[in-house]
């Protein structure tokens, strides 16, 4: 594999994609890779193809860089497929918040969980099968390399629905923490040695030392002397749990039914509601000015981001060993959770693929919050390939957050207005209004 052919799904998601760029092209021997960029928005596509020459120029890569409006002819004889897909964009978000807030739910992120995952999901999912499909068409050897929310989800439905095995879905949430975590406790991140497991958003840092000493107790020390700390969600679940969470507090509130519900927990922990649509308002303000920069011949400042997708490709490409965390089908990786769940566990990888790893059994109350997250997944999965649309309904029922907020009839009442609100970009088959 001398000139590998990666292929970005969504490339209009320019600031993403200028730091996967510039990951990739520090590394010398993917030099004379080609890039093919897709996105349906001609202006962002634009933007994205003079992004990544740019940056090439920048690094002193030897980059084939194209641009394609039609899907088919980006992923023809592809090697890899990196998918930053956001179906909507933030119009699609901003209904995921006003809809549900109307409705009397609070939510902070609302991309993975909740009614605002649950929507995500099933407006990514047709997208998500035609890509399988065209994959096991134009590319069937190609490793697809998913970064779109809501991850679990997605990953199962693609495994499920496209019969593509060659998946993994990465995020960057347990590198930053455990940076975070080393910080915390003064010790170079680089010395530190850990291991998580779990799933996507909920994993959880099951070994955390520094030269074979347990770093936990010097994190109980530092959280004991400062309250502050203990006013994050994520500090509050590791005292009660036992085991520090792998996402930040605001994606942590949204996953179990004990903050978001209560006044007083959102004070106390000073939780961001509605925090993801400012996050959306940024990226379409850095978009812009990414945009004027290029057109104005303006220096870029784009720096790398140590993401996991270009790190696999050189190790593929190259045969250099690395391990990452990946998100991927259960099958007996973790003895305590579904097998049809989708988990994050550490993977090794070298020039044979993608190898996920054993992590056994995890702590019981662990296991019990994670088998949660995983039956609401199952359920918007099924929904989808079953055509069910009650499906819906039963996954947010069972969604910790949402059950804890609202009565069976008004979560009902939300789906129904979801469904209306995103009808046109749901299969056909999940836009039946069922009621209260």
């Amino acid at each position: 594999m001398t000139h590998p052919k990666i292929a970005f799904m969504g490339a209009g998601s320019v600031v993403f994609t200028q730091g996967l760029l510039a990951d990739l092209f520090a590394f010398p021997e993917l030099g004379d890779a080609h890039i093919a960029l897709h996105d349906i928005d001609p202006e962002r596509l634009g933007t994205a193809r003079a992004a990544a020459e740019y940056i090439a120029a920048q690094r002193g890569s030897r980059a084939t860089v194209t641009a394609h409006e039609e899907r088919r002819a980006a992923l023809a004889d592809a090697d890899f497929v990196i998918n930053i897909v956001q179906i909507g964009m933030g119009e699609a978000t901003r209904t995921d918040f006003d809809v549900p807030a109307e409705h009397g739910l609070r939510q902070t992120i609302g991309d993975t969980l909740g009614i605002g995952g649950v929507f995500r999901a099933l407006r990514t999912f047709p997208f998500l099968k035609a890509l399988g499909e065209d994959m096991a068409e134009l590319c069937p050897d190609a490793w697809l390399l998913n970064y779109t929310n809501p991850m679990a989800m997605n990953v199962q439905y693609l495994t499920a629905a496209t019969g593509l095995t060659k998946v993994v879905g990465l995020c960057h949430s347990v590198y930053w923490t455990m940076n975070d975590l080393a910080k915390l406790v003064n010790v170079p991140f680089e010395e530190i040695t850990y291991r998580a497991a779990g799933v996507n958003h909920q994993a959880w840092v099951l070994r955390f030392e520094h030269e074979g000493r347990d770093l936990y107790p010097v994190l109980d020390s530092l959280i004991a002397s400062d309250p502050e700390l203990r006013r994050r969600v994520r500090v509050d679940m590791y005292r009660r749990l036992g085991y520090y969470p792998t996402e930040t507090s605001e994606h942590s509130s949204e996953y179990v039914p004990w903050y978001l519900r209560h006044d007083t927990e959102i004070e106390r922990l000073r939780l961001p509601i509605g925090a993801y649509v400012g996050i959306v308002d940024d990226n379409v303000t850095e978009y812009q000015r990414t945009r004027k920069a290029l057109q104005s011949g303006s220096p870029l400042l784009v720096e790398g981001t140590m993401e996991y997708a270009p790190q696999i490709i050189h190790s593929m490409v190259t045969g250099t060993p690395r391990t990452v965390y990946g998100n991927v089908p259960n099958r007996g990786l973790i003895d305590n959770l579904p097998a049809h769940g989708v988990v994050e566990v550490p993977c090794l990888v070298d020039g044979s693929g993608v190898q996920p790893t054993r992590a056994g059994s995890l702590p019981p109350q662990l296991a019990a919050l994670n088998r949660t997250y995983l039956s609401a997944n199952d359920l918007v999965v099924r929904a989808a390939l079953e055509d069910e649309p009650r499906h819906i309904r039963h996954a947010a029922m069972v969604d910790p957050a949402t059950a804890a907020a609202l009565p069976v009839e008004r979560i009902w009442e939300l789906c129904d207005a979801m469904v209306r609100a995103h009808s046109e970009r749901l299969q056909p088959g999940l836009r039946t209004l069922l009621g209260s």
